[in-house]
């Protein structure tokens, strides 16, 4: 395995716009990435399967719901460093970025934001160690974009409620202890219910022959006829703004992830450029890879000031949903973008295991689409700067 030698571009000195407490704690992820991430994740992607082991690691970097307070096992971080670990996490691969992700947007945050002090202190401590591991129902078969049309239902019964209904395409799904699901009552008002391993009638068949985010696990949610205790309803929100809530924690995360995966292939495109020789000199010396190379880190200084800036306004309550999916479908577009011109600087070596380039371009297929595509979030700023809706 070839040493991991990245190096993190910083073009205008953003560091100065960070605390010592947030360098201290991007640092640290940083430093795992390169020690347990990097040797391995070449050979988990070829395999398709999920490094349990690096679990443990993940808690230990803060990766479990960073921003959840101390007194329910998080860190109690702020919303910038939240985004830092997850810069960090994703330069090392996406899939293992979802996890952690999932982990603290999906799971911990509505369980934090909409449960009760019993939820709280009886899930958040363990998924904040990573001894449980989560995962979030909310896209089904047939409703993705539009997820307020879900099937997926449940009825009360008396003394539990009855759950029918699947989830699909679900990170962490195939191992996880708990499941937030989303589910519309007898009126069709969406709720969230915490489903635990074991219930009867629960399963979580894994999805099989992906091409993307192969180093992590997916799968299905399946409910048939799952009896849920009462006290595992959310109580404290109902109706589709719970889950897109959650949602605007993920897409913020994400949209600090894609900075670390293209600032990946943009640093390795470089030495490369420094070290590939044709007709006599290194290929960075060309002008139309010079061209490259420079609109590279010209866009990963855009996407870095939009990220930290939407950090601050999140972090003082005034980030809108609207921003959110903006920076999402910036960063990730830019980094998708940035993959494909570095696997190009590359020539034959970019599709091969040996660089991490191809492993995010295809991992970047994922992000692009999932917590709202690209096109979703386009019409979401559509919406947001002309008033008219184009999903009606």
């Amino acid at each position: 395995m070839k040493p991991d030698l990245f190096e993190a571009p910083d073009y205008y000195n953003l560091d100065e716009l960070l605390t010592e407490e947030h360098k201290l704690v991007r640092d640290a992820a940083r430093e795992w990435v390169k020690r347990d991430i990097s040797p391995i994740i070449e050979d988990y992607a070829q395999k398709a399967e999920f490094p349990t082991q690096i679990v443990k690691g993940l808690a230990d970097i803060g990766a479990f719901g960073p921003y959840i307070p101390e007194e329910y096992g998080g860190a109690g971080l702020d919303q910038i460093s939240y985004g830092l670990i997850m810069q960090e996490i994703e330069r090392g691969d996406s899939g293992v970025r979802s996890t952690a992700s999932v982990q603290s947007s999906l799971v911990m945050y509505p369980i934090w934001k909409y449960g009760n002090e019993a939820q709280r202190q009886k899930y958040l401590p363990k998924l904040a160690s990573g001894e449980w591991i989560g995962s979030f129902g909310l896209t089904e078969p047939d409703h993705g974009s539009n997820p307020g049309g879900m099937v997926t239902n449940f009825k009360d019964m008396g003394d539990h409620y009855l759950l029918n209904g699947a989830k699909m395409w679900i990170s962490n799904a195939p191992f996880c202890q708990i499941a937030v699901v989303w589910a519309k009552n007898e009126e069709g008002r969406i709720h969230g219910l915490i489903v635990e391993r074991g219930m009867e009638g629960f399963s979580t068949p894994e999805t099989h022959n992906k091409w993307s985010l192969r180093a992590s696990a997916t799968g299905e949610l399946i409910f048939d006829n799952v009896k849920v205790p009462k006290e595992n309803l959310l109580p404290n929100k109902s109706g589709l703004g719970a889950p897109l809530g959650c949602l605007d924690s993920a897409r913020f995360g994400i949209a600090w992830g894609a900075i670390g995966a293209a600032m990946d292939c943009y640093d390795t495109a470089l030495r490369y450029s420094k070290e590939r020789l044709q007709f006599g000199k290194p290929i960075g010396q060309f002008q139309l890879q010079q061209k490259k190379l420079a609109e590279m880190i010209t866009e990963i200084t855009k996407a870095q000031l939009l990220a930290w800036r939407l950090g601050v306004m999140r972090e003082n309550g005034t980030a809108t949903s609207a921003q959110i999916s903006m920076a999402k479908r910036n960063n990730v577009d830019m980094a998708i973008t940035i993959a494909r011109e570095a696997r190009q600087m590359l020539g034959g070596m970019g599709i091969t295991g040996e660089y991490s380039i191809m492993r995010h371009s295809m991992n970047l297929e994922s992000v692009i689409t999932y917590e709202g595509t690209h096109d979703i979030h386009l019409l979401i700023t559509g919406l947001d700067v002309t008033g008219l809706n184009a999903f009606k």
